[in-house]
């Protein structure tokens, strides 16, 4: 029988979200005091963009195209890839984070204060994700004054345009989270991370699949930025989406559950 003092169902949940607000809020505060690395990480798909299209959009468009080099044909094909890489680099700053927290202290003072357990990694996860959508919203308004731009959208395919960016940020979130979780420090975790932004280099973010050799494409194609991008450019450019569509839902949705599992049960096994 439970204690007549042990706090109701409805009150442990109101409670958790109290300190997950909290939490966040913390995060956010750390984020605006110390934007260097947030800068840092932002910075790489916004050169890489500019890059890719004033040095090499001409050559790339008539691969791309078929036809007269056209800029404006890479600019629309590289934008979807780049806003995913955009996750990818900002959440190499979540498994830093992360990692300070373990390996300077306040975490053992967090566990000797009244607080929700969970709110800690809730936190760091919930303003990882929210981070991600403006950087996103950054790179897209670069894309934009460069010349991108998605006329043929209806407005649901926009909302779930949308909606598969938070889905891909929340899975590599929770994945970047037990990076840091296991990492002895924010050197570590952001070398451990750093396969989240590496793998768009090898997907089809910057050439098509069909542009590939033949033993590297399935690779290329069945990891989980490739079905994302090519799932990304059919609801914003009207490209055919195929399978990728539950591909990317299903490597959304895996990601996210195995980050979550391997979080909490590292988090949790460290000492109470």
């Amino acid at each position: 029988m439970s204690s007549p003092l042990a706090p109701t169902r409805p009150a442990r949940l109101s409670l958790a979200l109290r300190d997950s607000a909290t939490m966040l809020r913390r995060n956010l505060l750390h984020a605006r005091r110390y934007p260097s690395l947030t800068l840092n990480l932002l910075l790489t798909p916004i050169m890489l963009l500019l890059l890719f299209v004033y040095i090499f959009g001409d050559t790339m468009s008539a691969g791309i195209g078929g036809g007269a080099p056209d800029r404006s044909v890479y600019i629309a094909y590289i934008v979807p890839g780049l806003l995913l890489m955009t996750i990818g680099s900002t959440t190499i700053g979540t498994a830093v984070s992360v990692s300070n927290d373990m390996t300077e202290g306040i975490i053992a003072r967090f566990r000797t204060m009244a607080i929700h357990r969970g709110s800690v990694i809730i936190g760091h996860v919930v303003g990882s994700v929210l981070q991600s959508i403006v950087s996103v919203v950054l790179v897209g308004a670069v894309g934009v004054a460069i010349g991108f731009r998605s006329t043929d959208a209806t407005v649901l395919e926009w909302l779930a345009a949308f909606g598969l960016l938070v889905l891909f940020a929340t899975a590599l979130t929770w994945i970047a989270v037990g990076m840091g979780l296991v990492s002895p420090n924010a050197e570590a975790a952001s070398n451990n991370a750093m396969p989240l932004i590496l793998l768009p280099l090898l997907s089809s973010a910057f050439v098509p699949l069909d542009a590939m050799p033949g033993w590297f494409r399935p690779i290329a194609e069945y990891q989980p930025f490739t079905p994302a991008i090519e799932t990304l450019r059919g609801l914003l450019l009207g490209t055919e989406i195929g399978h990728h569509g539950w591909l990317a839902v299903a490597w959304c949705l895996g990601l996210a559950v195995l980050g979550y599992v391997w979080s909490t049960a590292r988090f949790d096994a460290e000492p109470k």
